[in-house]
């Protein structure tokens, strides 16, 4: 009798077969790259650091998850000003996205509800939508900082910016494409404006306007590393700079990883949000 594996099985064990010829080929390309060990100064050796002792430049998988061990098991540690532990960092980060998010989710919901429900609106402020939505957010920076005079507000404002026309564009989106006769059913039956908008209209466009926020988040994520690189203090982003600056390519690459797996989960609880206002007609 034969047993039929589920779907998900068969897509873990091919995650795990990808990730481990991922792991393998990088094993042994950092063993392609050691030479033999130089007997020199100690001070010298030191200087030159892990190439002096024969060893790549480029970290092994082992090095790597040491690296990310450590900053598991004492993720909050507070040396110093440069010298933060990776918890710590991420959580500036954090509240920096969530901050910038939401405010932008505050003005870009409402506006693109209101946008949606007329085509004299979304004609009108379309070209504004269309030459602000490819500025990169980063081009605001300069801007934010001269104006604001303050680097985290200013990092908030780009995350800001950055965050809301993919939510403004999909809330218009989702409220102008609601169904002709679910609005028609709503007014034979006399409903007001408001319950209409909140009864019949929200509800059908709440798939939309999520997939927007799940579009923003990703792209605020991703913002928040180029911008805390370039204003420095705190951050993830400035802790990838920090250790570029120290030379440890094993820091960079660990903190490679805690990127991911935050832009992942916060990707995830936007994906699950969003099943959760999804409807089958």
């Amino acid at each position: 009798m034969t047993t039929t594996q589920p779907p998900w099985a068969k897509a873990l064990a091919l995650s795990i077969i990808i990730l481990g010829v991922f792991l393998l080929s990088w094993h042994l390309f950092v063993l392609s790259k050691q030479g033999p060990a130089v007997k020199m100064d100690p001070e010298l050796a030191e200087l030159l650091g892990p190439t002096a002792k024969g060893k790549s430049a480029i970290p092994s998988p082992a090095d790597v998850g040491k690296e990310i061990w450590g900053h598991i098991t004492n993720p909050f540690y507070d040396a110093g000003p440069n010298d933060k532990g990776i918890g710590i960092q991420l959580a500036y980060s954090i509240a920096r996205v969530l901050t910038g998010f939401f405010l932008a989710a505050l003005i870009a919901v409402p506006l693109g509800f209101l946008i949606g429900m007329s085509n004299v609106a979304q004609r009108a402020l379309d070209p504004f939508i269309q030459l602000l939505k490819p500025v990169s957010p980063l081009a605001w920076m300069p801007l934010a900082l001269y104006t604001i005079k303050d680097s985290e507000t200013s990092s908030i404002f780009v995350i800001f910016i950055c965050s809301i026309w993919p939510m403004l564009i999909n809330t218009t989106f989702g409220v102008a494409n609601v169904r002709r006769e679910w609005l028609n059913v709503a007014r034979t039956l006399e409903v007001s404006s408001w319950r209409t908008a909140f009864r019949v209209i929200l509800p059908a466009a709440a798939p939309t306007i999520l997939t927007g926020m799940r579009i923003s988040i990703g792209i605020a994520w991703l913002v928040i590393v180029a911008a805390e690189m370039l204003v420095g203090g705190t951050g993830i982003g400035y802790f990838v700079w920090n250790e570029w600056n120290n030379l440890s390519i094993t820091g960079v690459i660990s903190a490679i990883f805690f990127i991911g797996v935050v832009g992942m989960l916060l990707d995830l609880a936007l994906a699950r949000a969003g099943r959760l206002v999804a409807y089958v007609e």
